[in-house]
């Protein structure tokens, strides 16, 4: 994976409401449009894992972008103790950390919002302050033995190593401004901060050496995520898909242990033992003293999103599903894991493009094509302004862009304007129909190749994902109520396919609503697949024929 230091993230302040469905409690289907229904693939538990630390209890406490929370874990077990989410003020933590053993801050959690720039501070007794506020993109922290807290920002276009007061009564301290892409650090023995700009480098930095701060490159170039020392003091990193043991004096590099892709962050427990996360797959490793990994807490999707059908040349179809970091491919029947194509930022829509796909991502603002059979990049990125989706369209793209409120071309031409949310798009080849999430409408903006404004169906509550069904007639998922939906275009007569789904996550405030999305698609079959972002699973629907 690789981030571009020119990254910076589009923010947007809408005046729109958060998606607030209750929890479901069973699926209900309308069986006189489909069958039967079934989950054909469930998610991580945890919904990407970024940053680890442990407390005094030998608790593993991991950072959770995409989740919104900090899930506590049993690191024998992988039993989830406890999740530490938006009800009690965290948000968007990508790195978590304790202070010292035997100081007032050990058993307190501190934490990194990256969406949000904020520092948290949570007591045992659920208080919660705000220690330092900085920009977006703030992503690494840790506490000198002197208790003196200390982040950094990375990606989002921002740069700086900062002291934060932990009791948040002084402002953020700007230590020096030129760090870029500063990842996971820790204090080593001799006092210095070791830590990673991102896939280049790992640096070791005096913090007390005034502006700018004295810093040397360990190694250069290498690529690595994160860097943290042992009891012993001992340096440890990860590099790619390994965890490796360090030199920091002759830069010599030890492969400790093979892992798997996407490695994000490390921690010791008190006894020494290393535990690894992955953000790709939600996974939690235990590094064993023999080299072998074990699975603690098991991988898979963890911010499904857009979902697309594809026939396969031996039969049968592929379902394939954006899923935050990665694009991922499943057997349709069975849901068997297929391809799986890593990537940052850009996995929030997936659509037919012909016998390939077209992607997209607000979070990098920018649509791609990519291979059908093997997900590589075969054109792009191309920049919109906050695409929400991307469908093919008469022999090219349509994008839904939030940041112009229209509906475009491929060229940026407009289709449609002046609407609200657009989200989910859908095709039969010469018509197209938007769902604005925002107005709770379904609207024909294309008829037989004429450009149009008519609205189709209404009342709809906040509407993502959008599908041409088999009879012609348009299912919408209604993320707001965690239901599917059918429409008839020709009526505009709204009925209930399936209710009770886990999907329609809140997402950050001043982002886009949609957040993950929660995506519709229809095989040759007749198979109605659904993506649901609350609990990362993917509903198949079986349809009367």
């Amino acid at each position: 994976m690789t981030r571009s230091r020119s990254f910076r993230i589009p923010f947007i302040l809408l005046a729109v409401a958060a998606v607030a469905s209750a929890p479901a409690l069973a699926v209900e289907i309308n069986k006189e449009l489909v069958q039967n229904w079934k989950v054909l693939v469930k998610g991580a538990p945890v919904h990407g894992a970024n940053g680890l630390a442990f407390d005094t209890h030998d608790r593993l406490h991991i950072a959770s972008v995409f989740g919104r929370e900090i899930v506590v874990m049993d690191p024998r077990t992988g039993r989830i103790l406890d999740r530490l989410g938006t009800d009690v003020g965290v948000e968007t933590p990508d790195d978590v950390t304790f202070g010292p053993v035997g100081s007032v801050y050990q058993d307190d959690i501190f934490w990194t919002a990256i969406f949000t720039g904020e520092v948290g501070r949570l007591s045992p007794d659920g208080t919660k302050i705000t220690a330092g506020q900085v920009f977006p993109g703030v992503n690494p922290i840790t506490f000198s033995d002197e208790n003196r807290l200390f982040v950094a920002h990375d990606f989002f276009g921002y740069a700086g190593l900062f002291e934060i007061d932990p009791d948040g009564a002084n402002p953020a301290a700007m230590l020096d401004p030129n760090f870029y892409n500063l990842n996971a650090f820790d204090f080593g023995p001799d006092g210095l901060l070791y830590g990673p700009i991102f896939q280049e480098k790992i640096l070791k930095i005096d913090v007390d050496s005034g502006s700018p701060l004295w810093s040397e490159d360990i190694l250069n170039p290498f690529a690595s995520a994160a860097v943290k020392f042992d009891s012993h003091g001992r340096m440890f990193a990860l590099n790619i898909d390994q965890v490796v043991r360090i030199n920091p004096d002759t830069g010599a590099v030890e492969v400790v242990a093979h892992v798997g892709p996407g490695l994000d962050n490390l921690a010791f427990d008190s006894r020494g033992r290393l535990y690894v996360s992955s953000f790709l797959n939600g996974a939690i490793y235990r590094v064993l003293p023999s080299g072998r990994a074990r699975v603690i807490s098991r991988g898979g999707m963890i911010a499904p999103g857009g979902v697309a059908i594809l026939p396969r040349a031996h039969g049968g179809d592929s379902v394939f599903v954006a899923d935050g970091f990665s694009y991922r491919e499943f057997n349709a029947r069975t849901g068997r894991s297929g391809a799986v194509e890593e990537v940052f930022g850009n996995a929030q829509t997936i659509a037919p493009y012909g016998e390939d796909l077209v992607v997209s991502g607000w979070f990098s603002s920018s649509v791609e094509i990519r291979d059908g059979e093997t997900l590589h990049l075969i054109d792009g990125p191309h920049l919109f302004n906050l695409p929400l989706s991307a469908i093919g369209f008469q022999g090219g793209i349509a994008v839904a862009e939030l940041g112009s409120s229209s509906v475009v071309r491929g060229d940026h031409s407009p289709i449609a304007t002046g609407l609200a949310v657009p989200a989910g798009l859908a095709s039969n080849g010469s018509d197209l129909w938007v769902a604005d999430w925002f107005l709770g409408v379904v609207f024909q903006i294309m008829d037989d190749g004429v450009p149009v404004t008519i609205p189709v169906a209404s009342g709809l509550v906040f509407p993502e994902g959008l599908a041409v069904n088999t009879d012609g007639s348009l299912l919408v998922v209604e993320a707001g109520a965690g239901r599917l939906s059918r429409i008839d275009p020709a009526t505009g007569e709204v009925s209930v396919v399936a209710e009770g789904l886990e999907l329609g996550a809140q997402g950050v405030p001043n982002y886009p609503p949609t957040w993950i999305f929660n995506g519709v698609a229809v095989g040759a079959s007749g198979h109605i697949y659904v993506t649901g972002d609350k609990e990362g699973l993917l509903y198949r629907f079986k349809q009367h024929p």
